[in-house]
């Protein structure tokens, strides 16, 4: 179900686990722009008919990522352009990793037949009005080239995979010190913040983000060294491992996939 957030944005929210994503959906003067297209086809199938009540069309879908859970549905959305940085549209160039995908996502295992993602038509390099409402901004963390999208007139942010709020990032492509510093920007973009995973929050989820990538940091690879804080409540802890192990690793000058994140799929 949409909920309305703000004049002209709704949010379609998943249950915050890691295979349970969110997507923004904004009403422009000329159609919709999605950001983000959940996990699947079965997942963004129920999105894109509730998207069809507007009964005007989807114009454009955002990916602020490449990976699966923001990218998996896409093919929901045929008709509707596709926005992404250089690196997102290199990934979607390529096939996803099915199996992978159902390691990772034991849970939704039965959604990857022929999963298939849509490839980038419209690359964004620098910040950008993508519509009359909204700005594409490319920003690193989960990945070298994210996107978030900004709606400066009703100050909401569709943080997309740059954010999760009461559950754990996955960053095993990204860097965690790039993301705290993506989120410094972020804050400053408005009050209201949808992330890929979770409730929409003020600038105090981002806060607490900031400070579990911090904690990610300060371990220095080994996960006992982890501090407690309100991620010891949240969802996707077996993540931590992989957090702590790809900032170590990222610091080192090593950016290959941490052997923790092969282990989750099924590699290791």
């Amino acid at each position: 179900m949409l909920t309305k957030i703000a004049p002209g944005v709704a949010l379609w929210q998943g249950r915050g686990d890691p295979g349970e994503p969110n997507a923004t959906v904004i009403v422009d003067d000329d159609g919709l722009t999605v950001v983000d297209a959940l996990l699947s086809p079965a997942q963004a199938g129920p999105l894109a008919e509730a998207c069809a009540a507007y009964s005007v069309p989807v114009r454009r879908l955002v990916a602020t990522s490449s990976h699966v859970a923001f990218v998996g549905g896409s093919t929901a959305f045929p008709l509707a352009a596709v926005y992404g940085t250089p690196q997102i549209s290199a990934h979607l160039d390529q096939p996803p990793n099915v199996e992978g995908c159902r390691h990772l996502f034991a849970n939704h295992a039965d959604e990857f037949a022929d999963l298939v993602t849509r490839p980038v038509s419209h690359m964004i390099t620098e910040a950008a009005w993508i519509s009359s409402t909204a700005v594409a901004v490319p920003l690193g963390g989960e990945l070298e080239q994210n996107l978030a999208i900004q709606i400066p007139e009703h100050g909401v942010v569709a943080c997309g995979a740059l954010a999760a709020f009461g559950t754990a990032p996955l960053l095993f492509d990204g860097d965690p010190a790039t993301l705290v510093a993506s989120l410094d920007i972020i804050a400053g973009y408005g009050h209201i913040f949808v992330p890929g995973h979770g409730p929409p929050g003020s600038v105090n989820e981002i806060r607490a983000l900031q400070d579990y990538l911090h904690a990610c940091i300060d371990a220095g690879g080994d996960i006992a060294r982890l501090g407690s804080g309100p991620w010891d409540s949240w969802s996707g802890r077996e993540y931590a491992a992989v957090n702590i192990e790809r900032a170590a690793m990222v610091a080192a000058g090593d950016h290959s996939p941490p052997p923790s994140m092969l282990r989750l799929l099924g590699l290791g």
